[in-house]
């Protein structure tokens, strides 16, 4: 298994983890990879459809799974740590490598950056894999209705899967780490696609974040790779940071007075008299 680090900003970065041998016999899925799987083969008949509320169910959808922040997306792209997998990787026929741009990401920091993004939002997706299963019988009336599905309930129990899997991902990193399993792995070929003697990645909130992956790379990041699946998570990740970088901007712009208001704001000021001097007059 090969674990990317791919730097969006200089203070984001995505986490993809890709599995070069993948089981492809039922024997080898559980269920819940089974019930995913059916789910995807359906999904993919609904996208097929021209109109209809399976179309409209798909445009939704798209819309909602594309504000599923790509962290969530990162850590469910890493496989649960089964006995199986775990004997694996102890016994070293499962590799585990880190891959990262040197140039961006320094080598010293990179094992580090991967612990963060698997622990820092773990208390986030308990929270929300609890409120799931809270709301879950609330949707209930729903599966009255005619021929429409319950929709809020496979909704509710995607995510409530979702958070699981980020919780189970985020372990498996976690775990890889206590036990010194995972082998650094700088990559040229990641130098070569971000930009030449770019800015590195930085955590200090003095300097101003930049972006360092754009929409235009993907493709190129994702053939280079030969990993097709990447570009969508790429894709999903950038549009993600983009959109918080230019929240980020507005908020500023408008907390921010300009030079002018700040300067009338500074004779108004001096125009009111202190305390004392108008008892003086007086």
């Amino acid at each position: 298994m090969r674990i990317y680090l791919l730097p969006l900003s200089t203070r984001r970065t995505l986490l993809y983890a890709h599995r070069v041998h993948i089981p492809t016999t039922d024997t080898n899925q559980n269920i819940a990879d089974k019930i995913v799987g059916f789910a995807a083969k359906k999904w993919a008949e609904y996208e097929k459809k021209e109109s209809g509320w399976q179309r409209k169910l798909v445009d939704y959808g798209n819309h909602a799974f594309r504000r599923i922040p790509y962290e969530e997306w990162g850590l469910k792209s890493i496989p649960p740590l089964s006995k199986r997998r775990r004997a694996e990787e102890l016994g070293g026929q499962d590799d585990v490598e880190l891959v990262f741009p040197g140039a961006t990401i320094p080598a010293h920091r990179a094992q580090s950056i991967l612990k963060t993004l698997a622990t820092e939002r773990e208390s986030l997706h308990r929270k929300r894999l609890m409120l799931s299963f809270v709301a879950m019988p609330f949707t209930a009336p729903v599966a009255i209705l005619p021929v429409i599905p319950n929709i809020p309930f496979f909704y509710l129990a995607y995510r409530a899967w979702s958070h699981w899997r980020a919780i189970s991902g985020g372990k498996h990193v976690q775990w890889l780490l206590e036990n010194k399993l995972i082998k650094d792995k700088p990559s040229e070929t990641l130098d070569h696609l971000y930009i030449k003697d770019g800015p590195t990645i930085s955590d200090s909130l003095d300097v101003k974040e930049q972006i360092l992956l754009t929409q235009r790379q993907v493709r190129n990041f994702s053939d280079t790779l030969n990993i097709p699946e990447l570009e969508v998570e790429l894709e999903r990740a950038i549009w993600q940071v983009e959109q918080a970088l230019q929240k980020g901007e507005e908020a500023a712009k408008v907390h921010v007075p300009s030079p002018s208001e700040k300067s009338k704001d500074d004779g108004k000021e001096k125009d009111v008299p202190e305390v004392g001097e108008k008892e003086k007059k007086e």
